[in-house]
């Protein structure tokens, strides 16, 4: 393994990581020697995550997390803390979609969109963070936006919403929990080949115009994002906070 963004004994967490970008952000830092706690909402769905890092001779436990409920969070924390020690970093990457048109949406899609990508955030930064300074560590929280939160797009209007929020939160918190020594980004990927991109109903046609209007011609792959990852939670990046990194493939011009 490479020395470069080395994360050899450091204890972080991944919400949201049973599938999609949340496994491969975990499986990519355990790789540099993390010692991985992966999050979500079902038991069952992390176990692959964590047999596949093991397998890897990587380190992983999972516990249960509902990133829209403050008990459930802090619960997960303690259980997470009591195995590997005091969280040092944080990947937010917990999310859902509803991709219909805006007056089709209804109060639950915006409900059910925004409690977990803004609400979920907010709620394990701002809970990791309290943590973090008790611990006086220098830590790092990564929250994962997306291209629509700088960007327009049609009927995914609460999911784009969520994302902008997700933002601006993240420079928020950068200015009040920099002068602790926490370092807090964000990472806005483009369209990128997830589970989630495919289940919400992406037209190809979408798809293939991406790709054309993309300068690389193609979508992204979620190793694009967790090299980005890995940069942000590293000490090479100690000097990035408040940041907002896009990998998009040069679509957003």
């Amino acid at each position: 393994m490479s020395d470069l963004f080395s994360l050899d004994g450091k204890h972080v967490l991944v919400t949201g990581g049973s599938s999609g970008l949340g496994r491969f952000f975990a499986v990519f830092l355990a790789a540099r020697g993390a010692l991985v706690t992966v999050a979500a909402r079902r038991a069952e769905a992390l176990a692959k995550t964590v047999d596949d890092i093991g397998t890897a001779n990587g380190r992983a436990q999972s516990v249960v997390m509902d990133v829209t409920a403050p008990a459930s969070i802090e619960s997960a924390l303690d259980a997470a803390e009591a195995r590997f020690g005091p969280i040092e970093i944080v990947v937010n990457n917990a999310g859902v979609t509803a991709t219909r048109p805006a007056f089709d949406q209804d109060e639950s899609d915006w409900d059910k969109v925004v409690d977990t990508n803004l609400k979920g955030v907010w709620l394990v930064a701002q809970a990791t963070g309290r943590r973090m300074v008790a611990h006086k560590l220098k830590g790092s929280i990564v929250n994962i936006a997306s291209i629509l939160g700088v960007r327009v797009a049609s009927s995914v209007a609460p999911y784009a919403i969520s994302k902008a929020g997700v933002v601006q939160m993240t420079k928020a918190l950068a200015l009040e929990l920099g002068p602790s020594g926490i370092t807090v980004n964000a990472i806005a990927p483009g369209l990128i080949d997830t589970p989630m991109v495919r289940k919400s109903g992406v037209p190809d046609a979408i798809v293939q115009a991406t790709v054309l209007r993309a300068p690389v011609r193609r979508i992204g792959c979620p190793d694009d994002i967790a090299a980005v990852c890995a940069f942000l939670v590293s000490n090479d990046a100690s000097f990035f906070t408040g940041q907002v990194m896009s990998p998009n493939g040069g679509t957003y011009q």
